[in-house]
């Protein structure tokens, strides 16, 4: 289930996925992050977390841990296994305090915890740091590394192997967007009915 506005103003809303297998849990999530501003997609098991995640791309997930079937620290994990979401942070809800506890979620890869029962000041102020850290980061994103180049066409190789257009291989790894024109040394080449001197006078 999922709470979704068509306006263009909430779609600019960052999007929360809440993931909680008791429904006045996430009756409450949606209402606390809807009234701070944010578009909150809904989940009530595990599974469809993951199949939420896919079609949502959500900025951030509030992931209750103790779940039937796929529990929140599975989730977490197979998030973090994939590269398409291993950079969507996750913010673990737990009745579970103790100090094992907490460091075992973070080596699931979580970047915080919240522990239930929720106390919404807490829980919103957790939800708005990382968010804008996420944000942060998707602004300042650039490449490093080497580059597999193709010397003749320069397309790019992907770690998985896959070739790719220099525009769109920067576009998907870069907040950068492409305008194309032509330089003035291939208009000659390319163009010379345009060049310089090209119309008699």
């Amino acid at each position: 289930m999922a709470r979704k506005e068509c306006s263009l103003e909430q779609a600019k809303r960052p999007t929360i996925l809440a993931v909680d297998d008791t429904p006045e849990h996430l009756e409450l999530l949606a209402r606390i992050l809807e009234g701070d501003g944010y578009e909150p997609v809904l989940a009530a098991s595990g599974l469809e977390a993951l199949a939420r995640i896919a079609q949502e791309k959500p900025d951030l997930i509030l992931l209750d841990v103790l779940m039937p079937g796929v529990g929140g620290m599975e989730v977490c994990r197979r998030l973090k296994a994939d590269p398409a979401t291993r950079e969507v942070p996750v913010i673990f809800l737990t009745c579970k305090s103790a100090a094992h506890d907490i460091l075992a979620g973070f080596a699931a890869g979580a970047v915080d915890y919240v522990a239930k029962p929720f106390r919404f000041p807490e829980l919103l102020a957790r939800v708005r740091v990382h968010v804008d850290l996420r944000r942060a980061k998707q602004e300042i994103r650039t490449l490093r590394g080497i580059l597999p180049t193709c010397a003749h066409c320069k397309r790019i190789r992907d770690e998985q192997g896959a070739w790719h257009t220099l525009e769109s291989f920067v576009t998907e790894h870069t907040e950068a967007r492409f305008s194309h024109g032509i330089c003035p040394d291939c208009i000659p080449v390319y163009f010379p009915d345009f060049g310089e001197g090209a119309i008699a006078p």
